[in-house]
Formats: structure tokens, sequence, C-alpha cells
């Protein structure tokens, strides 16, 4: 936490500025305008968006900056994303300028930090073991992220305030084999007030082809009552930025 003012001239580091469509979960296809915030406490392996975490890009923008770029596309929605957007003291008041101009706000966030902001729909992406760099990974000489990463990558606490002060909420796991499907249950369990209408289920993967070979996700869902989580910008536009 900075400790930074609040207001729109509070500023917090960007990757990346662009107006597509929604992706992933409830309102894939929707037009939106992202935000994604440059910096994350964690490092997951499989990482899609490397230059907002693993090497972060970009400098501060200012609140007011952000919110009048989204309202001059026209945007109905916005989605505040990452890296970890609930790092940063500057998300709320962009998410409460957002509100303010009537755009419909989502933040997609791993459920680490909790923080009390707008927010129309809290999409939590909570992080399996499959998430961890892998040992020898030359992105971490040492180990050193995958053993923070291990470390903080489930915050219990953190999820079960999330799941009890936002009541528009998506549980998102990216999943790669049916063996994580006990992992996850085994999370759900330690956590109360989710429906099963509130979890996703993600393939991992970055090319239709992965995405395919996964179909196994969709019988895992049925069987649940869970979501099958589709990505959809991935299908459109393969794995490019501002997608």
């Amino acid at each position: 936490m900075t400790g930074a003012p609040l207001g729109p001239e509070a500023g917090m580091p960007i990757a990346e500025t662009f107006y597509s469509v929604q992706g992933e979960g409830r309102l894939a296809g929707a037009p939106s305008f992202f935000v994604r915030a440059s910096g994350c406490n964690l490092r997951c392996g499989w990482c899609d968006t490397p230059y907002a975490s693993w090497s972060p890009e970009g400098g501060r923008r200012r609140v007011a900056s952000l919110v009048e770029e989204c309202v001059a596309t026209g945007a109905r929605h916005a989605v505040i994303t990452g890296g970890e957007p609930m790092l940063f003291d500057a998300v709320e008041p962009l998410a409460a300028a957002l509100r303010d101009r009537g755009v419909h706000v989502t933040v997609e966030t791993a459920g680490t930090i909790f923080r009390d902001l707008h927010c129309d729909l809290m999409s939590i992406s909570p992080k399996l073991a499959n998430s961890a760099p892998s040992e020898g990974d030359p992105r971490d000489p040492g180990g050193a992220w995958r053993a923070r990463h291990e470390e903080r990558r489930l915050n219990l606490g953190a999820l079960q305030r999330l799941i009890d002060g936002y009541s528009e909420r998506q549980l998102k796991f990216v999943v790669s084999e049916p063996t994580q499907l006990g992992e996850i249950e085994g999370v759900l369990g330690r956590l109360r007030g989710w429906s099963a209408d509130d979890v996703l289920l993600m393939p991992e993967g970055v090319t239709p082809e992965a995405l395919a070979a996964r179909a196994w996700v969709v019988g895992a869902c049925k069987a649940r009552g869970w979501r099958y989580c589709p990505r959809l910008h991935i299908e459109l536009f393969g794995n490019r930025r501002g997608t």
C-alpha cells in the first residue's frame, strides 16, 4: 500500500489500456475498456501478461486520464485488471470515478488482497499449485519467486472477505489437468457463502488448439453445476496484447 493521495490526481502504474471485448467470465463478449495495472505480488509460471508481472512495463497514469480515455471510447463496461490491481491505492478512486460516469466496473484479482471499493463484478482467480513457476524457470534463478508465489498464492481470509463483500462475483480457476479438480474442491470447502453458479473453470492455454485439447473441462462443469469459462480473446485474436 503506497499511502498515495486518493482522488483524480492519484496515479498507478499502467502496462496498457485498450478497448476490446471481454474474453472471460460471465461478461464474455461485452465490449469493454481495459485498464491493466503493472505490478503483481505473484509470478504464475503460465502468466500470459508477463509485461505486467515478471517484467512490469509502463509508467504512472492519473486516475482522471484513465477515466477520460474510457469515456471517450463510449464503453459501458470497464475491466480493471493486471498484474494485480488491488496492490495499488489508486484502484479505489479509479473504480469510483468510473462508476460516477455510469460505467459498469469489473475488477480482476487473484484474491490475495481485500479492498472495500466500488465493483459491479468482482472476478476472483485463486491460484492453484499448477500456477507456481517450475523449478529451473530461467526467469527465476534460485527459485526465490517460486517460494514467494507458493507462500502468497492463497489467502483464505482475503478470499472470504471478497466473497462476503461482493454479491456479484465469480471464482475463476485455471485448470490444465483433471487432478486439479480435487484441489479446487478443497479450496472451496474452506470457504463459505459461495454457490456453484459462482465457480468457473477456465482451461489453461494460449492457443485455440491447447484450449480444444481440454474438452474434459466441460464434463467437469456439467458434473458439478459449475460454469465453463471460455477464452474468447484467444479464439478471436490469438495471444497478443491490446485484445
